[in-house]
Parts: C-alpha cells; sequence; structure tokens
C-alpha cells in the first residue's frame, strides 16, 4: 500500500509541476509573420502578456489550479501512511481523500481555464469580422483572415472573392 500512495504522491507532484510550467509558458498563442520562408517570424503570447477579459478570466482559473495543486501536494504528503505527520490511520484516511478532491478541483479549473482560452482562440480565427491581429499581418494563407478574403487574380486587375472555409481545412491548428 506504501508504494501506491508514494507512486501517486510522485504522480500528484509532477502533474502540479506541470500545470506551474503551462500557466508561465510564453507558448499559449503562437502566430507567425512570414512573408517568406526565409523572413519567418514567430509571435509568442502567454497569460501574462495581454489583458483581455478572457484572458484574465483563464489566468485567475490557472492561479487557482496552481494554488490548489499545491494544497493537494502538502496534504497528499501528510496524508500519506508513510509519514509521521497527521495523526492516526484515520485522520490520515480523510486528509488523503481530501488531498484527492483538491486535486480534482486543480484539474478542473486548469481544464476549464485551458479549454476557454483555446475557444477564444478558434472563435476569433474562424471570425471573418475579427480583425485585431488578422490585418498587421501580409498576406500568409490563413493567418490574415480578411486579406485571403479577396485574391488578385491575375493581371487584368479584377479581384475575386474566395471562400474562406476553403482556405481553413488544412491550416486551423489550435
Amino acid at each position: 500500500m506504501s508504494t501506491a500512495q508514494i507512486s501517486a504522491l510522485v504522480f500528484g507532484v509532477g502533474g502540479f509541476g506541470a500545470l506551474v510550467a503551462a500557466t508561465t509558458s510564453n507558448e499559449w498563442k503562437v502566430t507567425t509573420r512570414a512573408s517568406s520562408v526565409i523572413t519567418a517570424t514567430w509571435v509568442y503570447q502567454g497569460l501574462w502578456m495581454n489583458c483581455a477579459g478572457y484572458i484574465q478570466a483563464c489566468r485567475g482559473l490557472m492561479i487557482a489550479a496552481v494554488s490548489l495543486g499545491f494544497f493537494g501536494s502538502i496534504f497528499a504528503l501528510f496524508g500519506m501512511k508513510c509519514t509521521k505527520v497527521g495523526g492516526s490511520d484515520k485522520s490520515k484516511a480523510k486528509i488523503a481523500c481530501l488531498a484527492g478532491i483538491v486535486f480534482i478541483l486543480s484539474g478542473l479549473c486548469s481544464m476549464t481555464g485551458c479549454s476557454l482560452y483555446a475557444n477564444k482562440i478558434t472563435t476569433e480565427f474562424f471570425d471573418p469580422l475579427f480583425v485585431e491581429q488578422k490585418m498587421g499581418y501580409p498576406y500568409n494563407g490563413a493567418t490574415s483572415v480578411m486579406s485571403s478574403r479577396t485574391k488578385y487574380h491575375g493581371g487584368e486587375g479584377d479581384f475575386k472573392t474566395t471562400n474562406p472555409s476553403k482556405q481553413f481545412d488544412k491550416n486551423a491548428y489550435v
């Protein structure tokens, strides 16, 4: 029974570490500004670089998940049978159960924050009326939706409207 508890503690602390790494990462949103293969630049955006309302909600959920994960790790450490802290086996079982509940709440907070962020980014990407980021980038397939809605075809000077759904099918990675 002690081996299962130790491995559960290691996985819980490992998950907490991955949560901290994901929260502090700059790679929540990666955009490319490429006019050619040689001059491609990548723009990385994390939770701490913008103050939009949905990003603040995601930031709050991720901070709550990190806090809950920290306390869940402490409770799990105190609830293990092989530690001397925590009292009797009955109280240690209650502390271990509390640690499991706190870990589940931490996972729900982080899953909700990540899903909210991914949903908003996907919605903005496929919205043809959202111009905030797309107009600043040069034409590069799906990265600039507004400029890709009308393409210059041929030397006659005519502009033809293209169907945006055909342009997003193979370039939309979120």
